[in-house]
């Protein structure tokens, strides 16, 4: 079954050590609620907006407890042939965390680091294509951007395994480049600068659609959040970065509030 077009970001999932928690502090912020755990997949846990499903959860896998690494959260990119993908990932210098895997009727998927050192998963769809819900509905993925301080090196490599062009903003303020499919930018790139604490590893911040950012973050704070950046406006809405309880690196977007014009992006060769 036909999935997303390649290099698409399809779907996002976390792993959590307290999933109650997870589901607490996601269900008040971005009104979530949660299928029931499958534990024929490890507990995994769907999120829902209105029915419609925009993420999933995950407990560690049995063992892992007491060493599972800090929550993120992970990125899925399309892929019509997972097991391509994954030779293309080896070819350009890439790591199979998890190699090719059946998920049931539900499609392939692997885990993957890139060169530069972000994680990121590959999703070939079977009977599920990945979000059923994105921006502007509030709760719903909206966007993502590979955060490294190796920019030259993702660059290379995303668009080496993934059909991605590439357009820069310029600004000698900041390196940040998109990565587009035919018309349409599908995902960003920002080099980390000395704006980012030295232990911060590189990681895929992914923006969630909120109708209000400074509520969402209000409830977000008080349930034990970080304010990392922000909030601000910007051409492509009012956001601020934070990390959750347990560790993960997140945004929210309101992308109804907008302000200054889009910046004109240049072709990268």
């Amino acid at each position: 079954m036909a999935g997303m077009p390649e290099g698409t970001p399809c779907w996002v999932d976390a792993m959590f050590t307290d999933l109650e928690g997870a589901k607490g502090f996601y269900g008040d912020v971005l009104g979530w609620t949660f299928g029931e755990a499958s534990s024929e997949f490890g507990n995994y846990t769907q999120a829902y907006v209105d029915g419609k499903a925009v993420a999933a959860v995950v407990p560690p896998m049995p063992g892992q407890e007491g060493q599972a690494p800090p929550s993120s959260w992970c990125l899925y990119l399309a892929s019509p042939d997972v097991q391509a993908t994954a030779a293309r990932i080896r070819e350009n210098g890439g790591q199979i965390l998890m190699e090719p895997m059946q998920v049931g009727d539900f499609g392939s998927m692997l885990l993957a680091r890139e060169p530069s050192g972000t994680t990121f998963g590959v999703w070939q769809a079977g009977q599920n294509k990945g979000f059923e819900a994105t921006a502007p509905v509030p709760g719903a993925y909206c966007w993502a951007e590979v955060y490294t301080r190796d920019a030259d090196t993702a660059d290379r490599f995303f668009r080496a395994v993934f059909p991605y062009s590439a357009q820069k903003m310029p600004d000698d303020r900041m390196d940040f480049q998109v990565y587009n499919l035919g018309e349409d930018t599908v995902l960003g790139r920002m080099r980390m600068d000395e704006n980012f604490p030295a232990e911060a590893p590189p990681y895929i911040n992914v923006y969630f659609t909120v109708a209000d950012v400074d509520a969402a973050l209000g409830r977000a704070t008080a349930r034990g959040a970080k304010l990392l950046f922000g909030p601000m406006d910007s051409p492509y809405g009012r956001f601020a970065a934070l990390m959750d309880p347990q560790g993960a690196p997140f945004s929210l977007i309101d992308v109804t509030t907008t302000e200054g014009e889009m910046p004109e992006m240049t072709d990268v060769p």
